[in-house]
């Protein structure tokens, strides 16, 4: 990201400020670590032949993703992104995280509403948008079930 940052016009992805910029950092980390690990846990599981699964592992990842998504609604408060006001590298690493995430265990968006608000924003951010329309053609690659209907407005906004 740094060396990205160093070219073009486009806005800093690490923050300029240094406590910004370390905040960035720990909350990509928290993303990749608690979100992304454990739903490709739960992705990988499903590739598993019969008798060969981890339903402990994957109870684990599933638990792991609703203690994480309670530290984000709450690390998010009113927040726009998630390391500040700008869009930046955590943004970054949780769309795909998410995207995928609410697709194997989705949050109660009611209940987590900043969460909610994030993902909703996160996702109609231009350059999310684009990536998630540009990969709809291959949606059927995923190897899970994609939902394809829900009374939520975020479902039809993100599906």
């Amino acid at each position: 990201m740094e060396y990205l940052d160093g070219h073009g016009d486009a806005p800093p992805l690490v923050p300029v400020d240094p406590p910004a910029a370390l905040q960035a950092r720990l909350w990509d980390r928290v993303d990749d670590g608690h979100v992304m690990t454990p739903m490709q846990k739960i992705v990988g599981d499903s590739l598993r032949p019969e008798g060969r699964r981890d339903p402990h592992g994957v109870a684990d990842a599933r638990a792991t993703l609703n203690r994480a998504y309670a530290l984000l609604d709450d690390h998010l408060g009113t927040r726009d992104w998630a390391a500040g006001p700008a869009f930046s590298l955590i943004d970054c690493a949780a769309a795909p995280a998410l995207h995928y995430a609410r697709v194997v265990q989705r949050w109660d968006e009611d209940g987590l509403a900043q969460l909610t608000g994030y993902f909703t924003r996160l996702t109609a951010h231009p350059s999310v948008a684009r990536v998630i329309d540009e990969a709809r053609p291959y949606r059927a690659l995923f190897p899970l079930p994609w939902p394809t209907t829900s009374p939520s407005a975020l479902s039809r906004r993100t599906g």
